[in-house]
């Protein structure tokens, strides 16, 4: 199952792991267990026991960060 299909369901913190991370590709443990607990999705690992994000995860999580940052960017600039 895909990232863009669990964004909802993450908790905030896992969920501002991944805007601060848009880069990652291969997921930390603690993120994909966050992520089990939250949404009880197994995720698949590759023969290392990584959790490799697909190339639409990537694009998903960049796409999130950039709009995280938009929102920031207009509530943090000045009121005229």
């Amino acid at each position: 199952m895909g990232i863009e299909k669990l964004w909802d369901r993450l908790d905030a913190e896992t969920r501002q792991w991944f805007v601060d991370n848009p880069g990652c590709v291969i997921l930390p443990r603690a993120v994909v267990a966050a992520i089990t607990k939250a949404t009880g999705a197994e995720l698949e690992q590759d023969r290392h026991g990584e959790t490799v994000l697909s190339p639409s995860d990537c694009d998903f999580i960049r796409r999130e960060a950039e709009r995280h940052d938009a929102l920031r960017t207009e509530s943090s600039s000045p009121r005229v």
